[in-house]
């Protein structure tokens, strides 16, 4: 990555609250640690509240990509914003709304056209089947605006069959996948995290999984960022 070409990358999760965002942010702060300039965009968010947006997913990313917390940096950022913490159709129907895909691929379209960063994020809402419209899945974006994905998956019990299963659809559809993250959840019935990342990693193939532990972020962000540049 660096200089005149772009390299952009689709963050899809394996389920939902695996960290999706986590990992997105770790990636672009590690970014422009290295000097690379960093764009992010995620077109769909639900369970935002419109007048405290501090902690939510878009003000998170704006933060890691150095950007001020503004309403026209929200706007830009998340277009699409609801209220309710379901899936956006659902969410979207309670505020008497309606959700098609159309312009939400065509923002994401406009967005990969227009960034100019050496690394641009384009992140989706919980996991590869998720509802994101209506009538329409997260992978169906995917198809609609081919990247290379960053997929997510979670270390609590039965992460390892979710994240799978998902890394089998995003190849069964033609969709390369750059690299592999495990994020380690604070949940009391969560297995050994290295373990679980070892195990994932055997079932795997080629594709580089990378074990991302909560708290401090330590050097997995750099490892991250230097698999995915080896895939642009």
């Amino acid at each position: 990555m660096g200089g005149p070409m772009s390299s952009a990358f689709y963050i899809a999760g394996a389920h939902t609250d695996v960290g999706k965002t986590y990992v997105a942010c770790a990636l672009l702060r590690a970014a422009r640690a290295r000097g690379l300039t960093v764009d992010a965009f995620k077109p769909v968010v639900s369970g935002i509240d419109p007048d405290d947006w501090a902690d939510s997913d878009p003000a998170r990313l704006l933060d890691a990509m150095g950007r001020e917390r503004t309403q026209a940096a929200l706007e830009a950022i998340s277009p699409w914003r609801f209220g309710a913490p379901l899936s956006p159709p659902m969410a979207a129907k309670l505020e008497g709304r309606q959700l098609p895909l159309g312009p939400v691929i065509e923002a994401a379209q406009a967005f990969l056209t227009s960034s100019k960063a050496d690394l641009a994020l384009l992140e989706s809402v919980g996991g590869v089947m998720s509802p994101i419209a209506d009538r329409a899945t997260g992978l169906e974006l995917m198809l609609a605006a081919p990247l290379p994905v960053i997929l997510v998956g979670g270390g609590y019990l039965g992460g390892i069959s979710h994240s799978l299963t998902a890394l089998e659809v995003l190849r069964q559809r033609g969709l390369p996948v750059a690299a592999f993250v495990i994020s380690q959840v604070e949940a009391a019935d969560a297995p050994d995290f290295a373990e679980t990342v070892a195990l994932t990693r055997s079932f795997s193939g080629d594709t580089p999984v990378i074990s991302a532990p909560r708290g401090a972020p330590g050097s997995w962000p750099e490892a991250l960022l230097g698999a995915v540049s080896a895939k642009a």
